[in-house]
C-alpha cells in the first residue's frame, strides 16, 4: 500500500512531540489505538507497511515497527500474509461456558464466518470412539471449518457427531452455529467436559490461521453430553492466542 493515502484522520499525527520525553513509538500507538477504539479507523482497514508509515512521518523503521507490535499485542492489529496489517478491534474474549464459538462472536457483535474445510462420514478412531462412547470403527460425522471473526481468520473446529446426525450440510454449517442445528434436531447439550492448552500449529494450520509457520496456538477439546447424558459431539479446536482468549471467574470455596 507504498503511495496509497493514509486511512486515518489528517490531524491524528499533527501534534507529534519530538523533543519531550514521551517516546515516539508509545505516542504513535498511543494515537493509532484511540482512533481505531473510536472507529475512526475502521474494522478491516489495511495499514501501510512500516517503511511507508515512516516515511510519511518521518519516523525511522523500528519506531513504526515497536508502535505496530504494541497494538498487535493488545489485539487491535493483526498481521497476515500476503495481506499485511490489518484492524481487528481487539481480542475475542471468550467465556468458559456451555457455548458454541459462533454464539459468543454475535454475542459480542462480531460477525463470524464460516468455511468448511471438511465434511465426511469416516470410521471413528480410537480417541473420537472413546469420546463418543462408541466402539472404535463406528461410522461418525466428521466435519473440519475456518472460523473468521470481522474477515480474520481466528480458529479451526473440528468435530465428530454421530451418524444419525449426518444430514447435517455445508451450508448449513456456513450459515449457523454447531449447537443451533443440533437444537434444531431436537439434541439439547446440558453439559460438557472441555480441556484447554496450547501447542505450536500443526501442518496446514498456520496458513489457515495466518500466522507464522509453527507458530503457538491455543487449544480445546470438548465432548458435550445430552439430558440423557449420551455423548453427541466431539470438538477438537485450535484458536490464534494474538485473536483469542478464554475467560473465567474463580471462587474461593
Amino acid at each position: 500500500m507504498a503511495g496509497s493515502e493514509p486511512i486515518w484522520p489528517d490531524d491524528l499525527f499533527a501534534d507529534l512531540d519530538r523533543t519531550g520525553p514521551m517516546p515516539l513509538y508509545y505516542q504513535v500507538s498511543s494515537r493509532l489505538e484511540s482512533a481505531i477504539r473510536s472507529g475512526a479507523i475502521p474494522q478491516g482497514s489495511r495499514l501501510e507497511n512500516e517503511i511507508a508509515i515512516g516515511q510519511r512521518l518521518g519516523l525511522s523503521r523500528p519506531t513504526v515497527r515497536r508502535a505496530i507490535q504494541e497494538l498487535v499485542d493488545k489485539g487491535l492489529l493483526v498481521r497476515r500474509r500476503g495481506i499485511g496489517t490489518q484492524v481487528v478491534q481487539g481480542q475475542v474474549t471468550r467465556p468458559v461456558e456451555l457455548t458454541s464459538l459462533y454464539e459468543d462472536l454475535k454475542t459480542s457483535h462480531h460477525e463470524p464466518g464460516t468455511r468448511v474445510l471438511e465434511l465426511d462420514q469416516r470410521a471413528a478412531d480410537h480417541t473420537v470412539a472413546t469420546s463418543l462412547g462408541i466402539p472404535t470403527g463406528s461410522t461418525v460425522v466428521h466435519f473440519r471449518r475456518q472460523r473468521s471473526t470481522d474477515g480474520v481468520p481466528v480458529a479451526i473446529l473440528e468435530n465428530y457427531l454421530p451418524a444419525e446426525l449426518g444430514d447435517i450440510t455445508v451450508a448449513q454449517l456456513e450459515e449457523r452455529g454447531l449447537y443451533q442445528l443440533l437444537r434444531g434436531r431436537g439434541v439439547a447439550i446440558r453439559v460438557a467436559q472441555q480441556r484447554i492448552g496450547a501447542r505450536r500449529a500443526e501442518v496446514d494450520e498456520s496458513e489457515l490461521l495466518g500466522i507464522e509457520r509453527g507458530g503457538p496456538v491455543l487449544t480445546m477439546d470438548r465432548v458435550a453430553f445430552d439430558a440423557s447424558g449420551r455423548a453427541v459431539e466431539y470438538g477438537h479446536h485450535c484458536y490464534r492466542p494474538d485473536m483469542y482468549s478464554f475467560e473465567t471467574t474463580l471462587v474461593a470455596k
